[in-house]
């Protein structure tokens, strides 16, 4: 069983940065996945960044260059820096883990087996 804990939403002005953060608990022994998706009032959950087990990661088009993620040593936190934030970046961030055994870390939310709560990131023009 893997629990995620999210934190470091808030408000921001368009250009701003903000930290996500997210706890990972659990006994983690094989290969997986950890990314970080988003979603808007009105729209899908959408992929933002992953990042696996060796860690390789993957961007949405929309964030490259903007967005970091990462993962701490200990592999107990996952983070995701967002820089020159955007108000369409406006919208729940949720961290999501997978077990998975696949050469690429998996786009589709329905891969990923366990979910945090989400932290809401507002950004403002």
């Amino acid at each position: 069983q893997v629990q995620l804990v999210e934190s470091g939403g808030g408000s921001v002005q368009a250009g701003g940065s903000l930290r996500l953060s997210c706890a990972v608990f659990g006994y983690i022994y094989s290969s997986y996945c950890v990314g970080w998706f988003r979603q808007a009032p009105g729209k899908e959950r959408e992929g933002v960044a992953t990042i696996d087990s060796d860690g390789n990661t993957a961007y949405a088009d929309s964030v490259k260059g903007r967005f970091t993620i990462s993962k701490d040593n200990a592999e107990t936190t996952l983070y995701l820096q967002m820089n020159s934030l955007k108000p369409e970046d406006t919208a729940m961030y949720y961290c999501s883990f997978a077990f998975t055994l696949a050469p690429s870390c998996p786009t589709d939310e329905y891969e990923y087996h366990y979910w945090g709560q989400g932290t809401q990131v507002t950004v403002s023009s």
